[in-house]
């Protein structure tokens, strides 16, 4: 294993990379010239482009169509909303989806944005996919918003002016983290004031202020739009909250309408109104603004607490250095201040007239120039682009420990928009998505490789708060394209080594990680190995996936519960309501392909079929929601559990994943070897490749899996190379391969690749035969626990009981070993069979019928071709059962192989003391007698 390179010496390291930059900016238009992503040397197989490979009818297209559909009714302008506000920018309205996605969800907002990286990445998907021009029109209007928002990140704030109460008013919309800074001078140390502002709240958030006059929470002065009760409060003290002086109103303010407030004190009174009216009086003051000293926080919509920033709008706001009148207060409810009897603030009179730039010019007379302020400053560098502020990021480098309320993963986040920007360059050509995303690399250099070593190792082992996703594969595959060593370099500066290492020397550490948190780490290791010929990169992604499939992987090949891996092997331990997590199955799925690129082991494509015909096909609900993508978080292995489809608050990871995975299920179906000398089918799946560079067509036509094989067509004109066919692992017996009729040599081996050589001509016709059988799957820390398989299919029981559903399968086993005789079909329903009145259905299908996605098994006696023997079914000390034994040897060539080995099996178990001699005879006679499916 090769030592790690440290980190200063990163750039070195960089320039024995040899990926060249693959595009060039067209003149004049803003757009690029067409731009692939390049394939690493270090791959031995090419995938091809989602272009290249178009869908046919079957069971992928239903599903991807939904999501299709459901990518070209949402708008994007909600999506955006949460971007356009973080830099104060119109929002023209839109709702934010909520969820994940909005300020209102989970740990407060604190991933948004991340969905909307994941819907670029979607879309990105479905335009190389169908061609349709609605989506590029999406992207580009998603990448022209983006890039409208970094161009405001990097400027101070500027106020967004809309129409107001008399004219013109300040907005401060919801999520922009902005206020108005007024000048130290404003309130003149007067012990008699009046304070009037117009606003229009737009949200219901308790203690925003309208204004707060204060060093910190010990001295200050004021106003709440909303109390604790949610009725607007005034407070003034030089003691922090114990010793405040207030006045707190008697009703809400109704939101997005114009309220005015005014408070007054005078002596030992202090008048809290509102519009207009007196709704608090205290005369037992003892407190004004001359009690308070100098003070450094003179602010409209910000507090001197940790309380949310007011969102709505200002128009007036007036300071007097005298308490006006009632009848003053009255007539500043229908006009300007300079137009009332009160006359323009004394102190300080802004009318927001503004319309450009961030300052609001002061009325009084005393020229105190107010400022329109972020409570965070700005971005440390240009290239910075979120949804939110760049605290989380700041906090994360001192983090100790997690609490996503305050930090949530937000190197996670800038990973889905930066793979979301990437794929949209890729898709449209779009020069500013390349360029939004270079300069997002560009920031996350600037802040990491100031760190010590220490500290970045500590920052992404911290649970939750440290979380990146695939942010190192999405890095590296920027710099193949732009060959910035820079960024290079900062793909490195993610190495968790000591996950890496353990990995590395294949020592298993992964009991009680967050298994999402860690897959994809493994892709960005494989991509850092083939820019860099590191091979510990690739050593520990080979044995990381060793792992977690079998030992970690539930039948349907998903893994985790509660988001968690347990111990190696322990799987009926785990199973519960919140098992395989869909990411997980998503992103294992990338690491298996990536995987299979280096090294073509069939076992990697084996999973590649059991995971995405099963997990990834039935996570996405078969039903139409413009709202929602309808894709489950959690899919629960307990009996009778019923999927999910709009899990937590919504828009969340896995649906960002499940929405990809719907716009990509033909990326696998076909890879080529990097020399052009071999075409890969991988799965049987309804398709038409276009294959370019040989000029050449082959299109699959096949139902599969209700179909049990596949027809591959060529068209185009000839080229010679070999083709690879998948023999499925589970196929022990029946696999054929016809090429124009007539049946080709060779003996095709379960779990390996089929190869027929020859010069292709439009025409010809390859028939693959590729039979099922019904078989189980025991699980490791429980053979008893059950699952059942029909050639990929993983097929669950309806039912709604909660306790696991016995069932005997060997009661009509055929000779072959295969047990769907002992099931009956269901007429007009492909692929659902009956079992002791229970149906049985593939798990693939997107219903919310309760299911059983285990089984425990019960063979009582020992029964042969439907015809029992009258005897128990015995068994031994670690649960394998007289029947377990006897059809461990099947495929059977013919009843008389079946015969004798239930006489060995017999003789076996009578000299164990395991069956009676009288019993084991009537055994023999029953399989004698029996008739069975060949």
């Amino acid at each position: 294993m090769a030592p790690a390179l440290p980190r200063r010496r990163l750039l070195q390291a960089a320039l024995f990379a040899t990926a060249t930059p693959a595009f060039s900016y067209a003149a004049g238009g803003g757009s690029a010239a067409a731009a692939t992503l390049p394939a690493p040397a270090a791959w031995t197989l090419r995938p091809f482009e989602l272009k290249d490979v178009k869908v046919g009818q079957g069971v992928f297209a239903a599903k991807r169509q939904l999501m299709l559909d459901h990518g070209r009714g949402y708008d994007v302008n909600r999506l955006l909303q949460v971007f356009r506000a973080n830099a104060g920018l119109s929002t023209g309205g839109a709702v934010a989806p909520g969820g994940w996605e909005g300020l209102d969800g989970e740990a407060n907002g604190n991933l948004r944005g991340h969905y909307t990286g994941h819907f670029l990445t979607m879309l990105s998907q479905a335009y190389a996919s169908t061609g349709d021009q609605v989506y590029a029109d999406k992207i580009r209007t998603m990448i022209g918003a983006l890039t409208d928002v970094r161009a405001a990140l990097r400027k101070d704030p500027a106020v967004l002016g809309v129409t107001g109460k008399f004219g013109t008013a300040a907005e401060n919309v919801r999520g922009s983290y902005q206020y108005v800074s007024l000048p130290a001078a404003v309130l003149n140390g007067s012990a008699t004031i009046t304070l009037s502002a117009w606003v229009k709240p737009t949200h219901d958030a308790n203690w925003t202020r309208v204004f707060d006059f204060g060093n910190n929470n010990t001295r200050y002065m004021y106003l709440a739009a909303r109390n604790a009760g949610g009725v607007p409060r005034f407070a003034i003290s030089t003691n922090g909250p114990g010793g405040e002086q207030g006045l707190n109103g008697t009703a809400a303010l109704p939101l997005n309408q114009w309220s005015h407030l005014a408070v007054t004190i005078s002596g030992s009174t202090g008048t809290l109104y509102v519009n207009g009216a007196s709704v608090a009086q205290n005369t037992s003051m003892t407190l004004n603004p001359s009690s308070l000293g100098a003070l450094t926080n003179n602010w409209l919509g910000r507090s001197n607490f940790d309380d949310p920033v007011f969102a709505g709008v200002y128009d007036e706001f007036n300071i007097w250095s005298r308490a006006l009148t009632a009848a003053e207060i009255t007539s500043l409810q229908s006009n300007r201040a300079a137009a009332s009897s009160a006359g323009r603030g004394t102190l300080a009179s802004y009318t927001f007239d503004e319309t450009a730039g961030g300052a609001f010019a002061d009325a009084s007379g005393r020229g105190l120039t107010a400022t329109l302020r972020r409570t965070w400053g700005g971005p440390s560098h240009a290239g910075f682009l979120a949804a939110y502020p760049e605290t989380q990021f700041i906090d994360l480098e001192s983090r100790t420990s997690p609490d996503y309320t305050k930090v949530w993963a937000p190197y996670y986040t800038a990973h889905k928009i930066l793979k979301g920007l990437l794929d949209a360059y890729l898709a449209t050509d779009d020069a500013r998505a390349l360029d939004l995303a270079s300069g997002m690399c560009d920031w996350m250099y600037s802040r990491l490789s100031k760190l010590p070593e220490a500290t970045l190792q500590r920052m992404w082992g911290i649970f939750s708060s440290g979380e990146f996703g695939g942010i190192v594969e999405t890095i590296v595959d920027l710099y193949s394209i732009n060959g910035k060593t820079e960024h290079l370099a900062l793909a490195r500066l993610f190495d968790l080594d000591k996950l890496i290492d353990a990995c590395a020397a294949n020592t298993d550490t992964l009991d009680g990680l967050h298994a999402n948190q860690h897959i994809p780490i493994f892709t960005g290791l494989i991509r850092l190995y083939d820019a860099t010929g590191e091979t510990r990169y690739l050593t520990a992604a080979k044995n990381f996936w060793g792992m977690v499939v079998p030992h970690r992987m539930y039948g349907i090949g998903g893994t985790s519960t509660a988001e968690f891996w347990r111990a190696r092997g322990v799987i009926a331990g785990t199973i519960s309501d919140t098992t395989a997590e869909s990411c997980c199955a998503y992103n294992l799925l990338k690491l298996s392909r990536m995987l299979f690129f280096h090294e073509q082991d069939p076992k990697y494509m084996d999973y590649y079929e059991r995971a995405l015909y099963n997990q990834v096909l039935g996570s996405k609900q078969d039903k139409a929601d413009a709202e929602k993508p309808l894709v489950t978080y959690f899919i629960g292995l307990t009996p009778g559990h019923v999927r999910d489809y709009t899990p937590k608050q919504g828009t969340t990871c896995c649906e960002g994943t499940g929405m990809e995975s719907a716009t990509k299920y033909q990326d696998s179906v076909y890879f080529k070897k990097s020399d052009g000398s071999a075409l890969y089918v991988n799965l049987y799946s309804p398709t038409t490749l276009t294959w370019s560079e040989k000029g050449v067509t082959v299109t699959q036509t096949t139902d599969y899996p209700r179909e049990q094989g596949s027809t591959l067509t060529f068209g185009g004109g000839s080229a010679a190379f070999e083709l690879r066919l998948r023999v499925p692992s589970w196929a022990t017996s029946g696999f054929r391969v016809t090429v124009n009729g007539g049946a080709v040599s060779g003996t095709p081996v379960a779990g390996s690749y089929f190869a027929v050589s020859r010069t292709w001509q439009s025409g010809d016709v390859v028939k693959v035969a590729v039979p099922f059988r019904a078989r189980v799957e025991k699980v490791l820390d429980d053979p008893g626990l059950q699952t059942l398989y029909y050639g990929p299919v993983n097929l669950v029981a309806r039912n709604s009981g909660t306790s696991h559903l016995q069932f005997g399968l060997f009661r009509n086993a055929a000779l072959s070993g295969d047990l769907l005789p002992s099931l009956s079909p269901v007429s007009g329903k492909p692929l659902h069979y009956t079992l002791n009145g229970t149906e049985f259905a593939p798990f693939s299908e997107g219903t919310e019928d309760p299911t059983h996605a285990y089984f425990r098994r019960s063979e009582p006696r020992v029964v042969f071709g439907t015809t029992d023997s009258g005897v128990t079914n015995p068994a031994r000390s670690d649960g394998t059962t007289f029947l377990d034994e006897v059809w461990a040897g099947a495929p059977f060539g013919n009843k008389a192989a079946l015969v004798s080995r239930v006489q060995s099996t017999v003789n076996s178990w009578v000299s164990a003391g395991l069956l009676g001699q009288a019993d084991g005879q009537k055994v023999v006679t029953t399989a004698q007698n029996a008739s069975y499916v060949s």
